[in-house]
């Protein structure tokens, strides 16, 4: 078998050996291929270059030019921008301590109020002490500690409440709060007070009356109109054994579930001589009837139901 002339040596091959002693082939396909990897064209063309010196003088000065022309505006592009953010920058800083100190202000202000209040109710509490006298004055004061109006002091418990661990998912981000304590967490705490014999309780400060609400605002908790904050504290005077008995109760067993679950903090006990402040004076407000009763003997264009002229429907005002 030959090979193919296109793999034959010029000259063709030596079988016989004569002239060397051995037979002697030309370089196959795969050898060459190695020996000179570089196409003929492109050959060519870096010969071509070569022999023209490469690019042309103002071709080069063009490519230099518009690199250095972009150079230029970018950084001209940061200086505005940079520029700008340091002129904003005093405007912000301004503007917010404004509000810090509009808030600061007010703050103080609502305190001197407050107090300018407490005063006056003292005030009007020796006033109308003095005034009524007797049994009336103690059978007032009765009142007073039942509806949570006035400081009362005693023996009870003292349940405390404290946010366990809060993680985030690892996948979504998202904060997870099943360890926070939530609103009706405290108003289970108070309701099963109340149940086993509280005369009086207070949260974090805040007197409880038959008017408080407990409610949830975003991630804060407020009874009545001001927030509490973790640790809670549920203060209740009552029965001496007001502690065990609501550690026994399905409140307790309720948060002995959730200490070991989320790994919230429970912790119930008894107090000794604990003092109660009067809860926030508030407004009692009476329902009036909307329809004015008809003269007698005198017609009326009004049917039943129909408000009398001038008056209000809305909440009886």
């Amino acid at each position: 078998m030959s090979l193919p002339p296109s793999y034959l040596p010029a000259g063709g091959p030596d079988p016989d050996g004569a002239s060397a002693g051995k037979r002697t082939y030309g370089p196959d396909f795969l050898t060459a291929l190695f020996q000179n990897p570089l196409d003929p064209g492109y050959q060519d063309a870096a010969a071509r270059r070569a022999a023209e010196g490469g690019r042309r003088g103002w071709r080069r000065s063009l490519a230099g030019g518009s690199s250095a022309l972009t150079l230029v505006v970018i950084g001209f592009l940061l200086v505005v921008a940079y520029r700008q953010t340091v002129a904003e920058e005093p405007a912000r800083t301004v503007a917010r301590d404004s509000l810090i100190a509009q808030v600061q202000k007010r703050r103080e202000e609502t305190d001197r109020l407050r107090e300018q209040a407490d005063r006056l109710a003292d005030e009007v509490a020796a006033l109308r002490d003095r005034a009524l006298g007797g049994a009336a004055l103690a059978e007032l004061r009765d009142l007073e500690a039942v509806t949570g109006m006035s400081r009362v002091r005693g023996s009870g418990a003292k349940i405390t409440l404290v946010d366990g661990p809060t993680s985030v998912d690892a996948v979504t981000g998202e904060r997870r709060t099943e360890g926070q304590v939530k609103d009706t967490d405290l108003q289970l705490a108070a309701n099963a007070l109340w149940e086993a014999g509280a005369e009086a309780i207070m949260i974090n400060g805040q007197r409880l009356t038959a008017t408080s609400r407990i409610r949830q605002a975003g991630e804060a908790i407020l009874v009545d109109i001001r927030p509490v904050a973790s640790p809670y504290e549920v203060v209740a005077i009552g029965p001496d054994e007001l502690a065990d008995d609501f550690r026994a109760g399905y409140a307790g067993q309720f948060f002995e579930t959730l200490s070991g679950r989320y790994g919230i903090s429970f912790k119930a006990a008894e107090v000794k001589d604990v003092t109660l402040e009067a809860a926030t004076e508030f407004q009692l407000r009476s329902a009036v009837p909307s329809i004015a009763p008809a003269p007698s003997g005198s017609a009326s264009s009004s049917g039943p139901g129909s408000p009398a002229p001038g008056s209000s429907t809305e909440g009886g005002r």
